[in-house]
C-alpha cells in the first residue's frame, strides 16, 4: 500500500470529476483522479449548459472559451409537430439573476478538454489513466481505493483522506458501499441521431432548442455548433440493429421534416433511460456525485448540469472541513441539499416534461398548450418558469435546507 497521503481521491475524469478536482485544487488541496481511459471521448453526450452552471464555471476561467466554442441560445421553445410553435421562452428575462442569461449548446467533451488543460498545468492534481476502481474501504482517518492497471492487471492501493465517486451510472464505488439506487426505467428506448441537415432553414421560427409534443411520437431538436441532434422515442421491443437501420432512421427523419434526398446521419445511438437516486450521497469519508448519485431522462438537459452543481456544493464544504473550519458532519448537508434537488426538482421536472410531450388526450394536450401560452404572456410567470427550468431556483432553495 502507498503511504498515507494527504489528498482527496476522485474516481472518474468526466466533467463532474474534473470540476471537483479543480474546485479542490483552487483551495490548495491535492487530488488524485483515477480514470480508465486516457483518450477524451468526443462522442455526442450532454450538450446543454444552463445559466447557473456557466456562472459556476467562471471560477475556473473557462466559460468564455466554452461560449466561443459553443452556440449561445437566447430562446428555446415548445412546439407541436402539427401546429408549430406553442410557446417560445426568452432567457433574456433572467438578466440580473445570472451572468449568463442564455443556454449554451456546447458538447461536454469541450468542457473536459478545457479543464484537462488546467489540470495538466496543475502540480496539485494527478490523473492516473488506464486504471479502474476495484473496491474501496475506509476507517476513521482515511479511505483506501484498490485500483487495477488496465494493461497488465496488476493491482495497487491508493489512500487519501476523502474520496469522491464520479464513476457514472454503474458506479463501482456505490456498489462497493452497498448503497441502493432505486427508481424506474423509462419504457421506451431513446434514439438520438445527429445530422448536418439545417432544420432551422427548413422549419419556420425554429429555436435552437425545441421540444415537440405529439400524441404518437414526440421529438426534441437540439442545435450544436456543427450538427443538429434529433431525439425520438422508440419501441423497446426492437433490437439495436432494427432501431438504427439506416432506412428506418431515414423514414423517421423524413416524417419529422420532409426533404429532398437522404439525411446525412453522422452519428446515432439508442439507449435506455433511467430515473434513479442513490439512497444516500454520503458514507462517512466517501461521497457520490453526478450519475453515480442520480440519473434522469435528458428532457430538460439537467443531468450534467446537476452533476456539476453536486461537485461545487460538495467541494465547497470539503474545503471547510479540510481547513478545520467545519466538522465532517457538514457533508451531511450536501446529502440533504443535493438529494432534495434530485428528487423534487430534476426527477419531477424531467418526468413531467416527458409526460407533457407524450400526452395523447386531446383535451389535456390543449389545456397544456394553453397554459404554456399564458405563462409566456405573463412576465412574472415567464421568469418564474425559467428560474425553475434553468435550475437557478433549485440552487436558491438550497439555502433553506439545513
Amino acid at each position: 500500500m502507498k503511504a498515507y497521503e494527504h489528498r482527496v481521491l476522485i474516481v472518474g475524469a468526466g466533467p463532474v470529476g474534473l470540476v471537483a478536482a479543480c474546485c479542490l485544487s483552487q483551495a490548495g488541496i491535492p487530488v488524485t483522479i483515477v480514470e480508465t481511459s486516457r483518450d477524451l471521448p468526443r462522442d455526442l453526450r450532454a450538450s446543454t449548459f444552463h445559466p447557473p452552471t456557466l456562472d459556476m464555471l467562471d471560477r475556473f476561467g473557462v466559460t468564455g472559451t466554452l461560449v466561443e466554442r459553443g452556440l449561445v441560445c437566447p430562446t428555446w421553445q415548445f412546439r407541436d409537430r402539427q401546429e408549430g410553435v406553442i410557446a417560445t421562452f426568452d432567457l433574456g428575462v433572467l438578466a440580473g439573476e445570472t451572468r449568463h442569461p442564455y443556454r449554451l449548446q456546447c458538447e461536454q467533451w469541450k468542457l473536459s478538454e478545457e479543464l484537462r488543460k488546467l489540470i495538466d498545468a496543475d502540480d496539485q492534481i494527478e490523473i492516473r489513466y488506464g486504471a479502474k476502481a476495484v473496491t474501496v474501504t475506509q476507517d476513521e482517518a482515511r479511505v483506501t481505493l484498490t485500483i487495477e492497471n488496465m494493461e497488465d492487471g496488476s493491482r495497487e492501493d491508493l489512500s487519501g483522506q476523502y474520496l469522491i465517486a464520479c464513476d457514472g451510472a454503474h458506479s463501482v464505488v456505490r456498489k462497493a458501499l452497498g448503497i441502493s439506487f432505486d427508481g424506474l426505467t423509462i419504457p421506451e428506448i431513446f434514439l438520438s441521431m445527429s445530422t448536418t441537415f439545417r432544420f432551422d432553414e427548413a422549419i419556420g421560427d425554429l429555436a435552437p432548442i425545441a421540444y415537440l409534443t405529439d400524441p404518437t411520437e414526440w421529438a426534441v431538436l437540439l442545435r450544436t455548433p456543427s450538427l443538429w441532434r434529433v431525439l425520438l422515442p422508440t419501441d423497446p421491443s426492437q433490437t439495436d440493429e432494427e432501431i438504427k437501420d439506416p432506412d428506418v432512421m431515414e423514414r423517421r427523419l423524413q416524417a419529422l421534416c420532409p426533404k429532398d434526398g437522404r439525411y446525412d446521419v453522422v452519428h446515432a445511438t439508442a439507449y435506455r433511460v433511467h430515473q434513479r437516486v442513490a439512497a444516500t450521497y454520503v458514507a462517512n469519508r466517501i461521497f457520490l456525485a453526478g450519475d453515480a448519485a442520480h440519473l434522469n431522462n435528458p428532457l430538460g438537459g439537467m443531468g450534467m448540469n446537476g452533476g456539476i452543481h453536486d461537485a461545487v456544493n460538495l467541494c465547497d464544504k470539503l474545503v471547510e472541513v479540510w481547513n478545520g473550519r467545519a466538522s465532517l458532519e457538514i457533508t451531511e448537508r450536501y446529502d440533504r441539499q443535493r438529494r432534495k434537488v434530485a428528487i423534487e426538482t430534476v426527477q419531477e421536472q424531467s418526468l413531467r416534461n416527458r409526460k407533457m410531450m407524450a400526452e395523447n388526450d386531446p383535451a389535456a394536450r390543449a389545456a397544456y398548450h394553453d397554459e404554456l401560452r399564458r405563462i409566456v404572456a405573463d412576465h412574472a410567470r415567464h421568469k418564474a418558469y425559467l428560474m425553475r427550468s434553468s435550475m437557478i431556483q433549485s440552487l436558491r432553495d438550497l439555502e433553506n435546507v439545513a
